[in-house]
């Protein structure tokens, strides 16, 4: 019974496990640098590129959708919906919204069960 458990964790969507992927990715990428919008699309490059290879590195069966998001703040409003058709015992995904004094980070990953 325990195996059967523990065969389930290997190729589960784990959101905290995602989450930790997504938060490092953008610490690693953007740390404590202020909002530059001449910075913004490598940025952006960055944290999925990052995300995807740390995925990768989890060798479950998964294909993966990352979204990544940078706003500066500045009082504008910004809304994001996300839609998706599948089987909620395999498939599963992760928001993460981060911030500092400039500028909100939203990145989104999708896995869904090969």
């Amino acid at each position: 019974m325990d195996s059967d458990f523990a065969a389930g964790e290997d190729t589960a969507f784990v959101n905290d496990e995602i989450s930790n992927i997504i938060k490092e990715s953008i610490e690693a990428t953007i740390g404590g640098n202020a909002y530059q919008h001449n910075k913004v699309n490598q940025w952006t490059s960055n944290v999925v590129e990052q995300c995807l290879n740390q995925l990768t590195k989890l060798n479950k069966p998964f294909k993966y959708i990352v979204n990544c998001v940078i706003m500066q703040k500045n009082g504008a409003g910004l809304h994001m919906a996300n839609s998706c058709f599948w089987d909620n015992s395999t498939d599963g995904s992760c928001t993460v919204r981060w911030e500092n004094k400039t500028m909100y980070c939203i990145v989104s990953i999708f896995g869904l069960a090969i």
